[in-house]
Order: C-alpha cells, then structure tokens, then sequence
C-alpha cells in the first residue's frame, strides 16, 4: 500500500506540473498540444544536466540546476509554438503535432551524437543520472520521499493565487476568453500569450524530468514520456481548466497509472489474472471514458486556438 502511495504521489506530480502548463497556455488563448514533446526536451535538459554534475556537488546545487536546466529547454522549445501559432498565426493543432513528433526525435539524436562522441560503440539513446538522482529523494521509513512532490503541490497553490488572485493572471485569462476586449483596456494580447506558452513550457520541461526520475536511474529516450503529455491534457479537461480540480483530477489518474507498478503487491489483482498491459492501459481508458462524459460539458477558454487579430473586433 505504501508503494501504491509513493507512485501515486509522484505520477500525479507529472500530471499536476504539465496539465497545469497546458492549463495557463489555453487561459492565454493558445492550445498547446505540443507538451508531449516539451516533455521529452525538458527531460532531456534536465537528465544531461544530472549525468555531467560532479558526484561531489551538494543536493542543494544539483536540484536547483538540474530544474533550471528542464526548465529552460522546456520554455526555449515552447518558443516554437509561440512564434508560430502567435507571430505568424499557424494553426496551433498542426504546430503543437509537429513539437510532438520533433520534441523525441531531436532528443534520440542529441543523446546518441553525445554517446558516440564518447565512445563510438556505442549508438543507444540512453542517459545514466544514478548519482545525480539521489539528490531529491528523501527515505521516511519505506516511504521514498521526492522533492518533486513538494514542488507540485507548492506550484498547484501558486497557480491557483497568480490565476485568480492577480492582475496577470487576470489579464491572462482575459485573453483566452475575449482577446479584443483586454486590448480596448490597454492589455498587450501577444505579451500575455507568449507568457502562456513559455509558463507551459517550464512546467511541461519540469514535468518531464519527474516522469524519468520516477524509479529509474537511467532513461532511453526513445520511449519518450509514454503518452503523458497528452494524460495530461485529458486531466487538465476533466479539470475544466481549474487548478484546483486538475489537482484532484491528476491524483485519479496517477492512482490508476500506478496500479501498473505495483498491481503484483495486491493479491486480489493477482488472483484476476488480467495481463499486465491491461493495467499498463488503464490510465488512458480511462481518460477515454472521462473525456466521452465530461466534453459535452467542458467549459474552455472561449478564444482559445483562435489567432489574434487587432483589427478584428
């Protein structure tokens, strides 16, 4: 049960930091499909930073350079939907799809020309960070205690205060709900969109580096983040955009999607003898069965995916 707790916790983490990225891009008024692959970029910077920091460094300095490090891969790769879907009006869906399958990509060739460099045998896309990783767990009992945990739920609190508590988040959903009108009272729409998709990116970079920090001290990126981004997304909808109810949205989904790692602990699971690739695939059923009932009531941001047009009124 313990370990159900664990991965719960640090699963819903993930879904906790992207949603809520995905959720201040769309407030902004531009969908950003794209986390997936801004996972995978963040994950990325953040796991090179691990693998090259000197085993001596303190904890201290690693976890705030190995975030920094997500963080800022994730904002400079959001910058790609931002200059397109914002400067030259693309249409986001198509821009977000293209990060998706770019975002991998870009990653296994990076990780492979710097494992070649090293040693030329070696081709894989794998990045080993098991030193480096020791620095934001805690041990309480059995309980495997990550830092990320307490930065999830510190970063769900500040959503909830700078989205409705002050001016900018205000401004920011004003121009995901009527662009046009927040420009009348002087509000700088394409300021407060690009604020949107790079706070996406940071979260979706850092979201990305929890999820291959989740029991493993090595990741081959070309697994990618596992359909997380997109997890994501449906939490953020079943959260109808809300950070407070993407909070309690991400704890079911991450209850579900941990059910996979520890199913073989409950001998009622055992005794049902489903394949484990069924519990592998009850997150995103679910997320299935969710959006089918929760879509026809879904309240989104009114201009979302909609280009801005200052002549337009």
């Amino acid at each position: 049960m313990l370990l159900l707790i664990q991965y719960t916790l640090i699963f819903a983490s993930v879904l906790i930091l992207v949603a809520l990225g995905g959720c201040f891009s769309e407030h902004s008024g531009v969908i950003n499909i794209g986390l997936e692959g801004i996972m995978v970029m963040g994950a990325l910077g953040g796991a090179l930073m691990m693998k090259y920091l000197p085993e001596s460094a303190p904890a201290a300095v690693v976890i705030l350079l190995v975030v920094l490090a997500s963080v800022l891969v994730g904002m400079v790769f959001s910058m790609l939907l931002g200059v397109a879907a914002i400067n030259f009006n693309a249409d986001q869906t198509l821009v977000g799809t293209a990060l998706n399958l770019l975002g991998p990509a870009a990653a296994v060739v990076i990780v492979r020309a710097i494992n070649m460099a090293e040693n030329p045998d070696n081709v894989s896309s794998t990045v080993a960070y098991k030193a480096a990783k020791k620095a934001f767990l805690v041990r309480i009992g059995k309980f495997e205690f990550s830092w990320f945990m307490l930065f999830a739920l510190l970063i769900l609190i500040a959503s909830y205060i700078v989205l409705y508590k002050t001016r900018f988040g205000l401004r920011l959903m004003a121009c995901g709900e009527h662009p046009q009108a927040a420009d009348s009272v002087g509000i700088n729409v394409f300021k407060m969109r690009y604020a949107g998709v790079l706070i996406s990116g940071a979260l979706g970079g850092l979201g990305g580096l929890v999820y291959i920090t989740a029991g493993v001290s090595e990741w081959k990126f070309e697994n990618g983040v596992a359909g997380f981004g997109f997890l994501a997304l449906a939490v953020m909808i079943f959260g109808q955009w809300k950070p407070v109810n993407i909070g309690l949205a991400a704890l079911l989904f991450g209850l579900f999607r941990a059910l996979s790692n520890v199913y073989t602990g409950f001998d009622a699971l055992v005794a049902l003898k489903l394949p484990s690739t069924l519990y592998n695939m009850f997150p995103y059923i679910i997320s299935l069965i969710v959006l089918v009932f929760v879509s026809k009531n879904s309240r989104a941001p009114k201009a979302e995916g909609i280009p801005y047009d200052k002549g337009q009124r």
